[in-house]
């Protein structure tokens, strides 16, 4: 399902490139894809991809009560839950850079293309993936510390992460968004019709933002191996 959902903007792109082929779409294959950039992939694809595999988890081994299978294990349970978090994030990468690339193609190759071009989405990629491995850190916690983690990651990644960064100051700077904005080209604030998303943006320095979301990201996967490793859970009815 989540491969099918990655892939609607490979659709989307394709769709657009056939009303550019016809004459009937006069912006630039860039700004429709910083467009789709801000509206699908960052706003929307990397929370829904970390809730969703992240929440799960442990809430699935308690589910399908499998946990004390998997605790039986002649590993520490802070390695596996790290190790369950690596293959998440591993599959969600896949995921995610491959429609990225895919779509960045499909919209942008034509007869002024140069392979130099390719920085721009490796770029975008890397920003990305770094906001992924956050919010994947951040449910992964989530799902060792609550037995419905979802409602609270829901209430998290599509309303607090939507909400704060419109917020002046350094209120802002109390969501993961707000960092991955910091990285984005600054073409990509000033260009195309959804430039108002970066109305209210104080951007941090770009090495500055790296180092906090890299924090992020081993705060909450110790803090997540820490309570899995001394946590007793009930297997659910």
């Amino acid at each position: 399902m989540f491969f099918l959902l990655s892939s609607a903007s490979v659709l989307l792109a394709v769709i657009i490139r056939g009303y550019q082929l016809a004459g009937h779409w006069t912006e630039s294959g860039q700004i429709i894809f910083q467009n789709i950039l801000m509206v699908f992939f960052l706003q929307f694809l990397i929370v829904i991809l970390s809730l969703f595999y992240g929440t799960s988890l442990v809430t699935e081994e308690l589910e399908g009560k499998t946990l004390p299978y998997l605790t039986s294990r002649p590993v520490s349970r802070a390695e596996i839950i790290i190790g369950k978090y690596l293959a998440s994030l591993a599959l969600t990468s896949i995921m995610l850079v491959s429609t990225v690339l895919i779509s960045y193609l499909i919209l942008n190759i034509d007869r002024d293309f140069r392979l130099k071009d390719l920085w721009t989405v490796a770029r975008y990629s890397l920003v990305l993936w770094l906001g992924l491995a956050a919010y994947l850190s951040f449910f992964t916690f989530l799902s060792t510390w609550l037995s419905k983690p979802i409602l609270l990651g829901l209430a998290f990644g599509f309303g607090w992460e939507n909400v704060i960064q419109y917020f002046p100051g350094t209120t802002q700077k109390l969501s993961v968004v707000h960092y991955l904005k910091s990285l984005l080209p600054q073409y990509t604030a000033a260009s195309g019709r959804l430039s108002f998303l970066f109305i209210r943006l104080e951007p941090t320095r770009d090495w500055l933002s790296v180092l906090i979301l890299i924090l992020i990201t081993a705060i909450f996967l110790a803090l997540a191996a820490l309570l899995f490793s001394f946590k007793e859970y009930l297997m659910q009815d």
